[in-house]
């Protein structure tokens, strides 16, 4: 994954900010949710749907990986935007074993957001996991 570690991005006071909790049932409103604040920023419209899916594909790893449940937080400020998703849950609590049929299945989650995003920082730690991805927004010149 491209990106450092250990990092964690805030908005800053002036930056509007869509803060939502989710577990596996609201991963819907969720993607809709980035889905507006997103457009809402002036993003290409593949841009805004690379976006859904990172936020989509970190709050679904949340959900089966994590504590079942987490927090998304969404910001922009006129030169990027940025998507952070927390979740309590400690690292590796789904972590399949050697025997498992389907564990080279998993990972593509993050091979995609490694793709479509411009930024990666992940945080894992006993607490949680934390991911933020940045989106840089290009304004037609």
């Amino acid at each position: 994954m491209s990106g450092d570690t250990g990092r964690r991005a805030e908005p800053s006071a002036d930056t509007t900010v869509l803060e939502q909790a989710f577990d596996g049932d609201s991963l819907y409103a969720l993607r809709a949710a980035v889905a507006a604040h997103a457009s809402a920023t002036g993003l290409h419209r593949q841009r805004v749907y690379d976006v859904v899916t990172a936020a989509h594909e970190l709050a679904a790893n949340a959900v089966r990986h994590g504590a079942g449940h987490g927090q998304l937080r969404l910001w922009a400020d006129g030169q990027a935007l940025r998507c952070q998703v927390s979740d309590d849950g400690p690292d590796g609590q789904d972590t399949p074993g050697p025997d498992a049929a389907w564990k080279s299945e998993h990972a593509h989650g993050l091979w995609i957001i490694d793709q479509v995003a411009d930024h990666v920082v992940l945080d894992r730690g006993p607490a949680g996991t934390t991911v933020t991805v940045t989106f840089t927004i290009s304004r037609p010149g």
